[in-house]
């Protein structure tokens, strides 16, 4: 239980059991292996997945890998997927082909008779080849273009659907604690590998297509010639298994320590930290640090060359032995009679090529596999996504409201050890000013996000002129409420389009509505000061753009809510970056000025001078409504509204008499921010 101070005393600083630190600590928590303390960072999930799996697990996924795809590609664009598969066979089929025109070259150059007869023979297939050539080079042209077209029409495509989805999924999806874990990884890897995926499968099926063109000419040659070709190429493709895991291995590791190293440089260049970072002298701190992890760095890096150049001469090894047999077998056909001495030259070409087109398959079917577990990541997480939309039923909240009735209201928020809201109930009236009040944490601005809309109730109703919320599109109940939030979005837009983007728009406005909006929230006397008034865009990342102050930004967002002229009208905290003379104006326009007979105002404060005025205060504790009443009975009687109000006009007075130091308030968040 906490005790509460008597009326008129500031409590001072209170006492901790924490023990001294030690005299010495690293900069981080350590670890056996540099950046190992880091936790999984979403961008790696998937990164090594290849490598620490076997291939025949890899195999056995690839066909519904391929499959999926493929789908996701067809719903992109079906002339183009169509086309670049047509045109792939048509091209395998080419190179099979160019390998038999090759053969007939032989024969024709190694037959009987003289040499300049053997040449003119071999004219024609000559002429083949170059055909074949030719119409191979036209059809992979082809596949280049439909591939150009292909790509950034599934990437978007699906990036449509992504930010869609990640734009309109519920509040309490956001609030999930691996939300945004999940959407960043999403966002940085499954969009971008969902347009290389296809490139790669395509390479893929290329690669196996050349593989079975080579196959098939083998098998005309000499059926004993596709041992051979096994013999060839499993050596040079388990090396080239082993070399891919080395890399895939490595780009882990070194991810781990790159990570710590980006922490430390982004802190270095990071504008938020630059002015502590200089008066605090830190920079050799961090610079040291940086230092140490760039030695480990740079010997990780000295490791993996070791380990690549071991692997190298291991696949060379295997692949020079697998070669020699297969030759050495070849030789043997030929000096038996087996094959004539054109065939064993097409054979050697058709090894030679099945060797390089192996390592293309290992290495695509590696990367197909990767790829594809983050294009999986992606669409399930869209999945879940749209399993969490806003309520839509087909039917739309009354125009306007004149009576919200909260009954018997529990909410919690996900992973949550108790409910925000527990059996809170209350009616808010048109024409009304509301306030809530309580501490931290009590859920008085839960209750007016689920007002608004954005969270429905565990339990309990809330109902508009009757209706239930859960009856009718969420959308409809949020278009009809404007927020003024304690911490507003910094939109970096216009001036304008930072007022008018309440009301759905940024290119579009009311010109007379936006200007009484700013008027009233004070902030007319920021935009007529900017270099381009109402077209200055409020970011210094544009050209001509400004930043402003926490307060200034406040009012902004006081202008954005107004401007919205909605039925509810929910302020957060609105003036805790102001100054006091900005404040007054605002409660002035907002809540001592001409009230709207159609409008709902509610506002959640802990500054508790600032709803002296307003018709109902309601006093939140743990969840619960525990006092309600104007500003006169609740004073009027020993309520906590009371003790708190008291407390905190006390610590103004005593500040006001010189009280001293220990009396005085701290600095209050109206004093706001300056940059």
């Amino acid at each position: 239980m906490t005790d509460t101070p008597p009326a008129g005393r500031v409590p001072g600083p209170r006492g901790s059991a924490l023990p001294l630190p030690p005299s010495t600590a690293p900069a981080a928590p350590g670890s056996t292996e540099p950046g190992g303390e880091l936790t999984s960072a979403y961008w790696s999930t998937w990164d090594g997945a290849a490598a620490r799996t076997s291939m025949w697990r890899i195999l056995r996924r690839l066909p519904k890998i391929m499959r999926r795809v493929m789908l996701m590609s067809w719903q992109a664009d079906t002339r183009a997927t169509l086309g670049v598969s047509v045109l792939h066979v048509s091209s395998a089929i080419m190179a099979a082909g160019g390998l038999l025109a090759s053969i007939g070259v032989l024969q024709a150059l190694f037959a009987q008779g003289p040499t300049p007869d053997r040449v003119r023979a071999a004219i024609p297939s000559l002429l083949l080849v170059a055909v074949l050539l030719i119409v191979r080079a036209l059809l992979d042209t082809g596949i280049s273009l439909f591939q150009a077209r292909l790509a950034p029409q599934i990437n978007r495509k699906i990036e449509t659907e992504f930010f869609s989805a990640t734009a309109h999924v519920r509040l309490e999806a956001v609030d999930d604690s691996t939300w945004a874990d999940d959407s960043n990884r999403a966002n940085d890897r499954g969009l971008y590998y969902a347009k290389e995926s296809i490139n790669q499968i395509l390479e893929l099926t290329s690669a196996f297509l050349g593989l079975l063109g080579a196959a098939a000419v083998l098998a005309y040659l000499h059926p004993l010639l596709l041992p051979l070709l096994l013999a060839s190429v499993v050596p040079q493709g388990l090396a080239s298994v082993r070399s891919a895991r080395a890399r895939f291995l490595s780009r882990v590791r070194q991810s781990s320590l790159q990570r710590r190293v980006w922490l430390l440089t982004w802190l270095l260049r990071d504008p938020s930290a630059a002015a502590e970072l200089r008066s605090s002298t830190a920079q050799s701190a961090l610079l040291g640090e940086y230092a140490r992890l760039a030695q480990h760095i740079e010997a990780e890096n000295i490791r993996l060359g070791r380990q690549e150049a071991k692997t190298g001469l291991l696949g060379r090894a295997l692949g020079g032995l697998g070669t020699a047999v297969t030759y050495t077998a070849l030789a043997w056909m030929l000096i038996v009679g087996w094959l004539p001495l054109a065939a064993g030259g097409g054979a050697f070409l058709a090894i030679r090529a099945s060797q390089s087109t192996l390592t293309r398959i290992v290495l695509a079917t590696h990367l197909v596999y990767e790829h594809a577990l983050w294009v999986d990541d992606l669409l399930d997480f869209l999945d879940r996504c749209k399993a969490r939309m806003p309520r839509l039923t087909g039917r739309a909240a009354p125009t306007g409201v004149e009576t919200i009735h909260v009954d018997n209201v529990t909410f919690a928020y996900p992973e949550a050890a108790r409910p925000a809201l527990d059996g809170v109930s209350l009616e808010l009236r048109a024409g009304t000013t509301v306030a809530f009040v309580g501490p931290n944490g009590s859920g008085k601005s839960t209750l007016s996000k689920l007002i608004a809309g954005l969270y429905e109730p565990s339990s309990g109703t809330i109902e508009w002129d009757g209706v239930d919320v859960l009856r009718v599109d969420a959308e409809s109940i949020q278009s009809q409420v404007a927020m003024v939030l304690q911490s507003p979005v910094e939109w970096p837009l216009s001036a304008l389009a930072n007022t008018t983007i309440s009301a759905g728009t940024i290119t579009e406005a009311d010109p007379e509505r936006a200007h009484r909006a700013v008027t009233d929230s004070g902030a007319d006397r920021i935009i007529a000061k900017l270099p381009q008034q109402w077209a200055t865009p409020l970011s210094t990342r544009f050209k001509g753009g400004q930043e402003l102050s926490g307060g200034n930004w406040a009012k902004i967002a006081v202008a954005r809510g107004l401007y919205k002229d909605a039925s509810v009208l929910l302020l957060d905290e609105p003036t805790s970056h102001m100054d006091p003379f900005a404040e007054h104006d605002v409660y002035e326009a907002v809540l001592r000025g001409h009230r709207r007979a159609d409008r709902i105002t509610v506002l959640v404060s802990h500054r508790l001078a600032s709803v002296i005025e307003c018709d109902m205060i309601y006093v939140f504790q743990d969840g619960r409504i525990t006092e309600q009443g104007d500003h006169t009975s609740l004073m009027a009687r020993d309520s906590a509204y009371r003790r708190m109000f008291t407390l905190q006009a006390a610590a103004y007075r005593q500040a006001e008499t010189g009280g001293g130091a220990a009396a005085r308030p701290s600095p209050g968040p109206a004093q706001g921010r300056s940059r």
